[in-house]
């Protein structure tokens, strides 16, 4: 029975406190007490008392946390220090876990809202009698918009990653909700036309606060797990879509949805830290440079991708009900049954980027998965469904491969200003696809055919990845950008 007597060093390292009593030294629990007492016939009765403390998603791990604290005894022990297969490389701390958790919930507001007009644009634009053209025209002015995010991400760099949080966390979903009110399609358009922006600059920030504050072996699943987050959010707003089968303008009641999401906002305000990088650099003179080379390849990348992302997601919903006759109801439960899924490829490609490298895996499973979702637009019936959940799964692996480069290739007092570079040339030609997609659907091209042209430019990415970005696995923020160590030393 010695090996109930040594200190646990998986997912936490526990330390003695007293006899037959262990406590944490080092991991992410809020409470834990591990406490053995004599039992009859020379046994040992072992209690293990916790708190996970992991806000808003506990839940979700519960069960995998209750099975690694009950199933340690002999030959199913981690080596020492080695993190479970659903576990982050690192071992996180207390703090690490509340952010995380706190910006998944925030995840989950900023994907609603980046998703509201998309998902209930036909709706509207049916109820308003406007064309695939006005769509177009709605989603280029919705993205043209982007404009309002570059205040906040300035201000971010100067004044704190938190406030800007909070700001934002609050004022997306209020000025999203206000298009339940519209009297015009061009009213809506305005009020998306600030409340996805707002959005957008929320998830920007999200994700600069998970790289400056995970530890470098972990940044990866981090993004992963926001990105599920995302997914989340993004399938609460398909499931409102089940209000709009109620009459021709009870889209409308997806909007007051958006007001949901000031609880989450509220939470934020009362518990997200400032990140611990933010605060070594609040006091420099001197603001840091972007690296304009790194910017180029990032924006590149950004713009070629998204040549297909932006169509495929904007006109998906007017292709399922006009050319495969699906309702509200039938485009949501699509929607959640392929998409869904594709969380399980953003875990794998979180852990998978942090063990052995970004660049491969994210231009590979890029390409291939996007190739594969492209054929949903090309078959009915069950076909259709399998390739978007295949397709929509092996693009998921590269979500956090890639997306964890914005943040991690520029220094402190700059990062978020290089995220917003990086978003306006993913705006900018996901609004020339959505204009061109729109024109070419009115002419009679098939989505087969509009969405296979842009689709090329994701081959174009993989070859921006494997020729001028780095290798950031296994590297702390501050090697990637020696200007943070110099200033900090300072």
């Amino acid at each position: 029975m010695d090996w109930l007597r040594s200190p646990r060093d998986d997912l936490l390292l526990e330390q003695p406190d007293g006899d037959d009593t262990f406590v944490q030294g080092e991991g992410p629990f809020r409470d834990y007490e591990r406490r053995l007492t004599p039992a009859e016939g020379g046994a040992i009765d072992e209690v293990t008392r916790y708190h996970v403390g992991l806000p808003w998603f506990g839940w979700v791990f519960a069960p995998l946390v209750r099975g690694t604290v009950a199933r340690r005894r002999p030959g199913l022990e981690q080596h020492h220090g080695e993190q479970l297969w659903w576990a982050p490389p690192d071992r996180l701390e207390r703090r690490q876990m509340v952010v995380l958790g706190l910006l998944a919930a925030a995840s989950l507001s900023a994907a609603f809202v980046n998703t509201l007009f998309t998902q209930t644009v036909n709706f509207a634009a049916r109820d308003f009698g406007v064309s695939n053209s006005g769509q177009g025209v709605a989603g280029t002015v919705v993205r043209c918009a982007i404009v309002i995010m570059l205040p906040v991400v300035l201000l971010a760099d100067r004044v704190g990653r938190r406030r800007m949080i909070q700001i934002t966390a609050f004022a997306a979903p209020a000025c999203s909700a206000l298009g339940a009110l519209a009297p015009s399609f061009a009213v809506l358009t305005a009020t998306q036309a600030v409340g996805r922006p707002l959005g957008l600059a929320l998830d920007l920030l999200i994700a600069v606060v998970a790289i400056e504050e995970m530890p470098r072996n972990s940044r990866a699943y981090a993004v992963s797990v926001l990105a599920m987050a995302s997914g989340l959010g993004a399938g609460v707003c398909v499931m409102a879509l089940r209000l709009a089968d109620l009459g021709p303008s009870a889209w409308r009641l997806v909007y007051v949805v958006s007001l949901v999401w000031l609880l989450v906002a509220a939470d934020l305000a009362r518990r997200l830290p400032e990140t611990q990088r933010f605060e070594a650099h609040r006091h420099d003179t001197v603001r840091h440079h972007i690296h304009r080379r790194r910017l180029l390849a990032l924006a590149g990348a950004a713009f070629f991708g998204n040549l297909f992302v932006a169509p495929a997601s904007f006109f998906q919903n007017r292709y399922l009900e006009e050319v495969r006759g699906y309702t509200g109801g039938g485009i949501a439960l699509f929607t959640i049954a392929t998409a869904t899924p594709a969380g399980v490829g953003i875990l794998i490609g979180g852990r998978l980027a942090d063990l052995y490298g970004r660049r491969i895996l994210g231009s590979v499973s890029l390409v291939v998965g996007t190739f594969v979702f492209l054929l949903s637009f090309s078959v009915g019936g069950w076909p259709m469904w399998v390739t978007a959940l295949i397709g929509g799964t092996i693009i998921g692996i590269s979500v956090p491969a890639l997306g964890v480069y914005r943040a991690e290739l520029f220094p402190t007092g700059g990062r978020s200003l290089a995220g917003f570079f990086i978003t306006v040339a993913a705006l900018v030609s996901g609004s020339l696809a959505i204009l061109a997609t729109g024109a070419l659907l009115d002419r009679g091209f098939s989505h087969f055919e509009v969405l296979g042209v842009f689709a090329l430019g994701q081959l174009v990415v993989a070859a921006i990845v494997m020729l001028a970005f780095p290798e950031s696995a296994h590297r702390e923020l501050e090697d990637l950008n020696p200007e943070d160590r110099i200033t900090a030393a300072s």
